[in-house]
């Protein structure tokens, strides 16, 4: 191998990983792969939800794209939305998506994205999030839209119905937003 060619690989291989923690420190959500258990999970909460046959659902924070695919093959009528800000796992999710034509993903903050068109919204971010994201929630989707959470819930609100994971796989919760409990919905 040609000593350049190594310099080259050693630069895009530290560049990726470099990408990666910043983002990760930036959001303090780590760009964490979805279990096929808990994308299943997801899906029959969404069903569950009864969406609209040409529904728009939203997964924030899509990383690698997983969840992405699983709902796209689920709801083939529906459009996909997939939001990711770490340029790498969105990148990547791009290209596991690209044959799917009801699936997009675009790379910003969520908290940038305009979700007035959203059936649904799934996530699986991390505790720290929860509450900008319940915030941004109550501020940015239609009452009645569909929420669905994977591991970490929103505190102060009330879950329509959720999955117990097994073992250490983390639970699902659907929500109904805004998903109000009583006079304190901090999230």
């Amino acid at each position: 191998m040609h000593p350049a060619f190594s310099y080259v690989l050693l630069a895009a291989v530290s560049s990726v990983c470099l990408s990666l923690l910043f983002f990760h420190a930036l959001t303090r959500v780590p760009s964490s792969p979805l279990a096929k258990s808990e994308a299943a999970d997801v899906v029959a909460l969404l069903r569950h939800a009864n969406l609209p046959r040409s529904a728009v659902i939203y997964d924030l924070g899509c990383g690698w794209g997983s969840l992405l695919i699983a709902l796209a093959k689920a709801f083939p009528d529906t459009h996909v939305k997939g939001v990711e800000i770490s340029p790498f796992p969105c990148f990547v999710a791009r290209v596991r998506t690209r044959r799917l034509p009801n699936v997009s993903v675009v790379g910003k903050n969520f908290d940038k994205c305009d979700l007035a068109d959203a059936d649904a919204v799934t996530c699986y971010l991390m505790p720290s999030a929860m509450p900008r994201l319940s915030k941004f929630l109550d501020e940015s989707v239609r009452p009645g839209t569909a929420v669905v959470t994977v591991t970490f819930w929103f505190r102060g609100r009330s879950p329509k119905a959720m999955k117990d994971g097994p073992g250490l796989r983390g639970a699902v919760a659907l929500y109904v937003w805004p998903a109000m409990s009583g006079p304190d919905h901090t999230g």
